[in-house]
Order: structure tokens, then C-alpha cells, then sequence
């Protein structure tokens, strides 16, 4: 297991996206989390300046993994860009409801808890799995064989978008909730979950969040 501070260049970057999902708990947030920027410029697109409506499009920046707000025009100019600079990032999460995964194959991944989410990154040409915590994002090393296993069990995974499309599994308690999710997304709950914690065990608050979250996907992803 890597803690944040000691994961390559690649992935360091991609804990810059935390950033864009921490304004609204921004004034109670620890001193030590870094300052959300000004909802004026979260709501601008960060290629032609138009001011965006809250809801939004994103692009990757792939070279440094940055969460990029875009407007409709721009994600459009850039969709077929596969060796450029961006990659767009899906709109929509698919809930996987027939997902098949043995209690024994998830121990194998041997995550410290049941929150967490794989995806394919390119720089390190690795299937990667980063779990929510205190300090944000954090990479778990993922055993191939177990993750292979797990594909097999689970053909839909061989469609998961490089860089910006992740397995998101909760089995925290009783939950056995399963999605192809935005990266954004996935991100936006590692930020909702740091913003949150507060104690050793995170505090009733954050698993109230946590929950809410998860409800609000469910309700909005697409089968």
C-alpha cells in the first residue's frame, strides 16, 4: 500500500480533482486541506473562459492527470482526441447490478476498506486502485491475478475507458453496490469523504454523506 505522498508524478496530479469537489464544505474543512478555488472560476470553462451552469462536462488532462470544467463546445471539439492533450470524460455511471465478486476475491485485492475504485492508468500502464481516505486519494498495490479473476467473472469490465472510466464498488456494512463510473465522480467522492471525516472511525456525518451519495448515483446511473 502507497500512501499519496509517495505515488509517482501520475498520480499525484490526479489528487489535484479533489479540489474541484471540496467547495461546499470548504469553510469546515481541516487547515491542512488545500483551499477550494472561487465558485466563479469552478464555473468557467477552463479552455474559452464561457461560464458554465453547475452541472457540466469534464475533460482529462492527460499528461497531468487535471479534472478540466469544459463547456459543451470544447468537450465536442476534443471527443475524438485519443494521443492528444484531453480526454473527455464520461457524462453517465452504469450500475452493474449482476456483478459477481466471491468475499474471498475481494479480500484478495486486499483493501484496507470496502470503498474503492480500479481503473486502467495509461502513464503507468497498470490497472490502478485508489481507496478513499482521511488524506484522500490512496493507491493500493492490486494483485493482476486477482483482478483477472475478477474480469472473468465480469465481461463488462473489459469496456471500462482507459484513464477516465473506473470500477466503483461500496460493500461498506451491508452495501453491495457496483458502477462504471466517471473518474469525476469517483473523485468526488474521495472528496466528499475527506471534507467529512472527522475522528478515527470518520463520525456518523461522513457515513450519512457517504450513503447519500451512493442513493444519488444509483437514482441517476443508467443500467
Amino acid at each position: 500500500m502507497t500512501p499519496e505522498s509517495s505515488i509517482g508524478g501520475s498520480q499525484r496530479n490526479a489528487f489535484a480533482a479533489l479540489r474541484r469537489f471540496s467547495c461546499a464544505a470548504a469553510e469546515s474543512a481541516p487547515a491542512d486541506v488545500p483551499a477550494a478555488l472561487p465558485a466563479q472560476e469552478i464555473e468557467q470553462c477552463e479552455l474559452c473562459n464561457l461560464r458554465l451552469a453547475p452541472e457540466h462536462r469534464h475533460l482529462l488532462e492527460r499528461a497531468t492527470r487535471k479534472i478540466v470544467c469544459a463547456c459543451d463546445a470544447c468537450t465536442t471539439t476534443f471527443v475524438p482526441v485519443v494521443k492528444g492533450r484531453f480526454k473527455v470524460i464520461p457524462r453517465d455511471a452504469r450500475a452493474l447490478p449482476n456483478f459477481q465478486i466471491a468475499d474471498a476475491d475481494w479480500e484478495n485485492l486486499a483493501l484496507p476498506i470496502s470503498l474503492a475504485f480500479f481503473f486502467y492508468d495509461t502513464p503507468s500502464q497498470k490497472m490502478t486502485a485508489l481507496y478513499p481516505s482521511p488524506a484522500g486519494a490512496t493507491e493500493s498495490l492490486l494483485p493482476l491475478t486477482a483482478w483477472e479473476q475478477i474480469v472473468r467473472q465480469n465481461p463488462v469490465l473489459r469496456d471500462l475507458q482507459p484513464d477516465v472510466e473506473a470500477l466503483l464498488v461500496n460493500r461498506a456494512h451491508e452495501a453491495r453496490d457496483y458502477f462504471l463510473a466517471p473518474i469525476d465522480k469517483c473523485f468526488e467522492l474521495v472528496g466528499l469523504i475527506r471534507m467529512n471525516w472527522r475522528g478515527f472511525s470518520g463520525g456518523e456525518e461522513v457515513w450519512k454523506a457517504i450513503e447519500k451519495f451512493f442513493v444519488a448515483l444509483k437514482g441517476a446511473a443508467r443500467a
